[in-house]
């Protein structure tokens, strides 16, 4: 058994890495449809799934999201930056080629089965295996465009949220009172769909993987120990990708 530390950061990377080898994503990059919807952890999905495909130039991850959480009061009612002058769109690729400038609200009424739909959440109940997402928009935002084609037209929905959003308790229960007339803030709305963290990450690997610790400082605030296990050529692997990650986000076990 191996342990490693993962920042939020890294975590992220580590998810998005491990989504460009996932087996239904390679192959909707040759023939269906990817839509990467965006959010700070599908920025990392982003990147690492153009880079595969060679069409990273001219991506950034900086403003990739709609929703983000910043400190109390630096955000609008919705939960958006108040400027959006800067929102580069969703990534969208359609037989390999992204579609520049082009969002889900553009494809979701012509998605089909086979194709990909990513959509990151703020919550994460890891008893049941559920991931849920704010909804600070009153038509309910990209989720709703997502569910229509997941629900409507069995396209495949994929929900990368990494272990920092795990949450106590029972989505559907907490949903149901936040959702409920009289309260007031965002609402929260449960997806079905293929949830994906870093320990599903690792087990793409063959490797399994949980929590043992969580938390720390000085950068690592929202960081999870986690111990992996598996065969010595697992481990190897898993130790060279984390050592590599790690460097990347300028981060050191």
């Amino acid at each position: 058994m191996y342990q490693f530390v993962l920042t939020p950061a890294a975590g992220k990377r580590l998810i998005a890495k491990a989504l460009a080898s996932h087996p239904a994503i390679l192959e909707a990059m040759r023939s269906h449809t990817i839509v990467i919807i965006a959010g700070t952890t599908n920025g990392y999905v982003a990147e690492e799934i153009l880079k595969a495909l060679g069409q990273e130039k001219g991506f950034s991850k900086n403003r990739f999201f709609r929703g983000v959480t910043l400190l109390p009061g630096r955000t609008t009612n919705e939960g958006r930056l108040a400027d959006q002058s800067h929102f580069p769109g969703d990534v969208v690729i359609e037989e390999g080629i992204w579609m520049k400038g082009a969002t889900i609200f553009d494809v979701s009424a012509r998605l089909k089965e086979g194709d990909v739909i990513l959509k990151g959440a703020n919550a994460l109940d890891l008893v049941r295996h559920q991931a849920g997402v704010l909804i600070g928009h009153p038509q309910g935002g990209t989720a709703i465009a997502a569910l229509q084609a997941a629900v409507g037209r069995r396209v495949s929905l994929i929900l990368p949220v990494g272990l920092e959003k795990r949450i106590p308790g029972d989505l559907i229960d907490l949903a149901a009172r936040l959702n409920a007339p009289g309260s007031n803030g965002h609402r929260l709305l449960p997806l079905p769909g293929e949830v994906f963290t870093e320990i599903e990450a690792i087990r793409l690997s063959g490797a399994k993987a949980e929590i043992l610790a969580a938390g720390g400082v000085g950068g690592a605030e929202g960081a999870v120990w986690l111990a992996v296990q598996g065969s010595p050529e697992e481990l190897k692997a898993c130790q060279r990708q984390m050592e590599a990650i790690n460097r990347e986000e300028n981060f050191r076990i």
